[in-house]
């Protein structure tokens, strides 16, 4: 990027007072914790339909026949519950990976930091991810290579999406900050969120779809073997360009709108944490 932004203005750290995002003395890292869980749950709550139509669109057997628009809502509560620590555990390691590479913010390095933080983060949520029902059902033969599997197929999917997420994110962030003198409100943090998202949806799309087609793909198949390539391979033999891009517009509307509320309830709620610290005696 051709600017840098001033190190008083922008550091590493960052939190909401007052609606406002100032510079933090200390990480926080409990107020992290507990912001990541209730963003996590916040997002599943009103973006899992969505999700569930993403779904049903990148099913081989055609959204119909998935269900459609039926039952869209079966299994908010089981999502929601699972998402606490799911989002809690990336965000205490996204904080803390950040705090221990702690760099100068004009630094040129900050986007290899943010992508080693968020690729940090999701190798420990997907430790929590992994022992979901679908792994349950899908390791009942050979467990460990059957976990191993979907453990490699989670972190092929989800760490490209946060390798682009998050860097853009921080960096959109830095830069509404530089150009407004000040650094960005939670809600413009919120803004920032959900371009990240948006964007990020919709280049790994095609990864996205390749984890679709293994988690519902019939046992025994060559495409339940875990293997992304070749997913991606049979996609893009049968159904083409359109096939990898299935679901991409309702999977960029969920994740835009999923990563305003996400990184918006993130902020505000860690900001409203810390402000309780600092106020107790």
């Amino acid at each position: 990027m051709g600017w840098r932004p001033a190190e008083p203005r922008l550091r590493a750290w960052t939190d909401c007072r007052g609606g406002v995002c100032g510079a933090m003395d200390r990480p926080g890292f409990t107020a992290s914790l507990v912001a990541g869980g209730v963003a996590g749950v916040a997002v599943d709550l009103i973006l899992f339909p969505l999700d569930t139509i993403k779904t049903r669109l990148q099913s081989p057997q055609g959204f119909n026949k998935a269900g459609g628009f039926h039952g869209i809502y079966a299994g908010v509560p089981s999502a929601a519950i699972g998402s606490f620590p799911n989002a809690a555990a990336f965000f205490i390691t996204y904080e803390y990976v950040k705090w221990f590479l702690h760099t100068d913010s004009s630094s040129y390095l900050m986007p290899v930091k943010h992508m080693l933080a968020a690729s940090a983060g999701e190798v420990v949520a997907c430790l929590i991810r992994v022992p979901s029902e679908v792994v349950k059902q899908r390791a009942q033969v050979s467990a460990s290579s059957r976990t191993f599997h979907i453990f490699s197929n989670i972190l092929y999917t989800e760490i490209p999406f946060s390798l682009v997420q998050f860097p853009l994110w921080e960096s959109l962030k830095a830069l509404w900050s530089w150009r407004q003198d000040h650094v960005v409100d939670c809600w413009q943090s919120a803004v920032c969120g959900a371009f990240a998202g948006g964007f990020a949806a919709a280049v790994t799309t095609p990864l996205d779809v390749a984890k679709t087609r293994i988690m519902l793909a019939k046992a025994g198949s060559s495409t339940a073997s875990g293997n992304v390539l070749s997913a991606l391979h049979g996609v893009w033999r049968t159904h083409g360009l359109s096939g990898l891009f299935a679901g991409v517009f309702p999977r960029m509307a969920a994740i835009s709108l999923g990563g305003f509320i996400f990184l918006g309830a993130y902020e505000q709620t860690r900001s409203l944490l810390l402000e309780v610290g600092r106020e107790r005696p």
